[in-house]
């Protein structure tokens, strides 16, 4: 073997193949561009929930100036004033020039109510706290009512705040924190006391200061930085002049003579107000009635008595006629100089009165038998008084519930009306689609009946047709349908039978087919009688 045959033979490299190559770029180049599609998508698109705001902020434009809080228009950068409501928005913000927050839009729930507070804008002027106009910050006038609201919150804050309440038996006095400082007579509520207004306690409707008119028992639904209500309680009241232990005053012979006395009374409905202005002392109204107590029934119940009680000698009052007197002219001068206070006096007790000791002894036991008499018809008047009294808390008591129930009957129709509009809603849909499917039902019908009608044309025709064949064959056999259907039978019994065994013309097989032959023949010779 030569030296060219041993060695070894060199195998040239194979070219790889371009087909496999170029399927998996476009495969990996399919994918790319769906993902670059997927993710377009979702850059540009804003899905704003039911429930929920989008708050646009712009990346690109024009700078803000150093006082604006957000964009003044949509082609200056920041926080945009318009929010997206929901639903979805494509293609309408692109991710390089805007940023978005889907944030909750503001509840508001039941049995409260919200205060916007706007946060950019203009400040205030000097003495006003409320932003009356568009473009300035702080509190806004008026208040939101339950539900949802689309707000902006980089632009806007809500306070949730209890709405206010004015129970049974009391009256709601208004305070105006806000609005017009009353400057002239004209803007102040004159009374019969002073036409022009001079003393300036209350206000008309609309001006800074307490009004004049006050709030039957209800819901209110204030902003608390526009309004204030204080509670007066116009319901009786009863108070014991004796705890005082001061009520007293010097006979005209010099003897020191002190009683004890209950005094019913209620605040007038319709001078509140002016009670309110001229007695109330502390936050709330809370001691108004004890501050009536001791500027108003405390000195008339002390000036009565000295005055009336200085013309008396100390005898008088163990004696029963000036006592009765003394009760009477009691009753009937509170009430007259309480009455233009705003103060009802409802009743004037006195329960005891405490005679000079130094002489009580020698005419208790005379008058004791009377003055027992007395006490128990002042103990009867008190039971009846106790009795009213109970009587009237109970019917507050009534009242207040009744303002519950009507309130929670309020709350019970609004959601029955929510159902049944979403009722009727949907009864609709329903009756929309029954109509939509009665009309298919209609249209199958007569398309079920043409296809009715005309598969029972064409059995029609078929059977026409038939009868037509049948028809044509009788006629070939001269009318005679016996020799037709004889003929049709020797062609089916033709078909059946291979062959026959017999031995005589005599067989029974044969006489089958015996009478066959006969109308033949009798047919045969009728045609051959005429020749």
């Amino acid at each position: 073997m030569s030296s060219d045959s041993a060695a070894p033979r060199r195998v040239p490299p194979r070219k790889p193949s371009n087909a496999g190559t170029g399927a998996g770029l476009a495969i990996v180049a399919l994918m790319a561009g769906l993902m670059g599609l997927y993710w377009a998508y979702d850059n540009v698109r804003i899905e704003v929930p039911a429930d929920s705001v989008a708050v646009l902020i712009r990346k690109t434009g024009l700078d803000v100036a150093n006082g604006d809080e957000v964009a003044p228009t949509e082609k200056h950068k920041g926080i945009q004033q318009k929010v997206l409501e929901p639903g979805r928005y494509l293609f309408k913000y692109d991710p390089y020039n805007w940023g978005w927050e889907v944030v909750k839009q503001i509840m508001i729930p039941d049995g409260k109510l919200g205060v916007r507070v706007r946060l950019h804008g203009d400040d205030l002027p000097y003495g006003e706290f409320l932003a009356v106009k568009e473009n300035q910050k702080g509190i806004v006038p008026g208040v939101l009512m339950p539900g949802r609201y689309p707000i902006n919150p980089y632009l806007e804050e809500v306070e949730l705040h209890e709405p206010q309440v004015v129970p049974a038996g009391f009256k709601g006095v208004v305070t105006n924190l806000a609005g017009p400082i009353p400057t002239k007579s004209a803007d102040y509520f004159a009374d019969a006391e002073s036409k022009d207004g001079s003393h300036k306690l209350l206000v008309n409707t609309g001006f800074r200061g307490v009004e004049n008119t006050t709030l039957d028992p209800g819901t209110y639904y204030f902003n608390p930085y526009e309004k204030r209500i204080d509670l007066v309680d116009c319901r009786n009241q009863r108070f014991n002049l004796g705890d005082t232990k001061d009520l007293g005053f010097p006979s005209k012979d010099g003897f020191w003579v002190s009683l004890d006395s209950i005094v019913e009374f209620r605040i007038r409905p319709e001078m509140a107000a002016k009670v309110f202005v001229l007695y109330n002392e502390s936050e709330n109204g809370d001691e108004l009635n004890d501050e009536i107590v001791r500027k108003v029934i405390l000195p008339a119940a002390r000036s009565f008595c000295r005055l009336q009680g200085s013309n008396n000698v100390g005898r008088d009052f163990i004696q029963g006629n000036t006592r009765t007197e003394f009760q009477t002219s009691y009753q009937t001068t509170m009430s007259a100089r309480c009455e233009p206070l705003g103060v009802d006096i409802v009743q004037a007790l006195i329960t005891k009165i405490n005679p000079p000791q130094q002489i009580a002894g020698p005419v208790r036991d005379r008058e004791i038998a009377k003055q027992k008499e007395k006490q128990y018809q002042q103990q009867i008047l008190q039971q009846k008084s106790e009795e009213n009294l109970a009587i009237e808390n109970e019917l507050v008591k009534q009242k207040q519930a009744l303002v519950t129930a009507e309130q929670s009957v309020i709350r019970v129709t609004t959601e029955a009306m929510r159902a049944q509009e979403v009722a009727v809603t949907k009864a609709k849909e329903k009756q929309a689609v029954a109509k939509l499917k009665l009309e298919a039902a209609k249209d199958e019908a007569a398309a079920i009946l043409s296809r009715g009608t005309a598969e029972a044309e064409v059995v029609k025709l078929k059977n026409e047709a038939e009868a037509a064949g049948w028809m044509q064959s009788v006629k070939a056999f001269g009318g005679d349908g016996d020799q037709y259907a004889q003929y049709m039978l020797y062609q089916k019994l033709a078909a059946s039978y291979r062959s026959l065994m017999i031995n005589t013309a005599d067989s029974p097989m044969m006489k089958i087919f015996e009478r066959f032959n006969e109308p033949a023949k009798e047919k045969v010779k009728e045609e051959k009688k005429p020749e």
